[in-house]
């Protein structure tokens, strides 16, 4: 069997040095279209090196950005890469990201799940400098084909719908070349950029980055609720349910509570097609 989940639970975690400066985080952050308007005091934040604040999703790419690619080679997995889906993503924040920095990696497989038809991996990565812990990220991973070993089936992640009309909604536009700068910050599938692979693929053209829209959204909920300060965001976590493609429009909808705002994504020209789902930023 490709998975061995009692392989890939028992072995030993990796550990890897990163490190990252001001223009990574500026070059992420215009990948997710920061910087429109360029002389907007409240963009400068993300793209001026004399006023920048690190936004939390940055965790994604910092030192790369392919910690999850590395994590499907771990002990005990051996997937077709074709059959792998990037689920949900979630960061916990234990301190601001400093926009200089130089740190380690630890990852280990945190646990594997059997979906019946398919399996869901939890990759989980801590992150530590000299001053201690930074984030932890996981990243679930759907295998299709790979379920039915007998294993938990797994917590369930759906949330119940937010209730009443979102407290805030914007409306984020995709630009038709943010997949090609996004994937300069890590992610160099051919899918994000390749027509003939995308359409190998199944799609009729390149597709956004998922970790693309993650960004986009936790970046409007910072700007829209939290005042533009990213030192408020505690954790951040979702779901992902569809696609989308650079030229389209993000329709970003918050629902606001004590200490946190929920989020729902969907794609304007599609008719509101569900993007992201279950999306929760915890906050101060």
């Amino acid at each position: 069997m490709p998975i061995d989940a009692a392989k890939a639970l028992a072995a030993e975690p990796r550990s890897a040095e990163i490190d990252w400066d001001h223009k990574d985080v500026q070059l992420y952050h215009l990948g997710l279209g920061a910087g429109i308007p360029a002389t907007d005091p409240d963009e400068l934040r993300y793209t001026l090196e004399s006023k920048l604040h690190v936004l939390p999703s940055f965790a994604t790419v910092a030192g790369g950005g392919m910690g999850v690619v590395g994590g499907l080679s771990a002990p005990g997995i051996e997937v077709n890469l074709a059959a792998v889906l990037h689920g949900g993503q979630s960061i916990t924040l234990h301190r601001p990201i400093p926009v200089k920095g130089k740190a380690v990696t630890t990852s280990e497989v945190a646990a594997v799940y059997d979906k019946g038809k398919a399996a869901i991996l939890v990759l989980r990565t801590e992150v530590a400098d000299g001053d201690g812990p930074l984030w932890t990220s996981d990243a679930q991973i759907f295998v299709r084909g790979e379920g039915g070993f007998g294993g938990e089936r797994g917590p369930s992640t759906r949330l119940p719908a937010p209730e009443g009309e979102p407290d805030k909604t914007v409306e984020r536009a995709v630009r038709e070349d943010q997949a090609l700068l996004y994937r300069l910050s890590g992610d160099w599938n051919p899918l994000h950029a390749d027509p003939e692979f995308a359409g190998l693929a199944g799609f009729d053209r390149p597709i956004l980055h998922g970790l693309c829209t993650y960004g986009m959204t936790l970046k409007a909920v910072v700007d829209t609720v939290l005042g533009g300060d990213v030192s408020r965001v505690r954790g951040y976590s979702t779901r992902f349910t569809g696609v989308v493609f650079p030229g389209e429009t993000l329709r970003i909808r918050m629902w606001r509570s004590e200490g946190r705002v929920r989020v729902a994504v969907t794609a304007v020209e599609r008719n509101d097609a569900p993007v992201l789902a279950d999306t929760v930023v915890e906050h101060t």
